[in-house]
């Protein structure tokens, strides 16, 4: 892995570090109150804090992964560099579509 990539794997991770205790805590908190689907839902619609916490949340997600993805494809399988950042781009890029997708469900619905 080359020096550009791994800080930026390691930003992403440090970004996601409190967001990810922060998206647990508030499934504990949500469980414990008995809050049901409506409920949370009903307190995320039209919230532009937990939009842009989840917009954080998923392109970090998504930009992590892509590159622990590449990773795993240039070592353990016999595609090329190449072709390893290729589909780990493709992923990446899928995987921050379907994230935004449902952050907008969520927040828009």
């Amino acid at each position: 892995m080359n020096v550009r990539l791994y800080v930026w794997q390691r930003l992403t991770a440090a970004i996601m570090l409190p967001l990810v205790l922060v998206h647990v805590a508030m499934i504990f908190y949500a469980t414990r109150a008995g809050m049901s689907a409506a409920d949370i839902l009903g307190r995320t619609r039209s919230s532009i804090g937990w939009a842009a916490f989840y917009t954080l949340f998923v392109v970090a997600a998504a930009i992590h992964a892509g590159i622990g993805l590449r990773n795993v494809f240039a070592e353990w399988s016999p595609v090329g560099d190449r072709a390893a950042a290729m589909l780990a781009v493709v992923f990446g890029f899928l995987l921050l579509l379907l994230g935004l997708r449902a952050v907008a469900a969520v927040v828009l619905a």
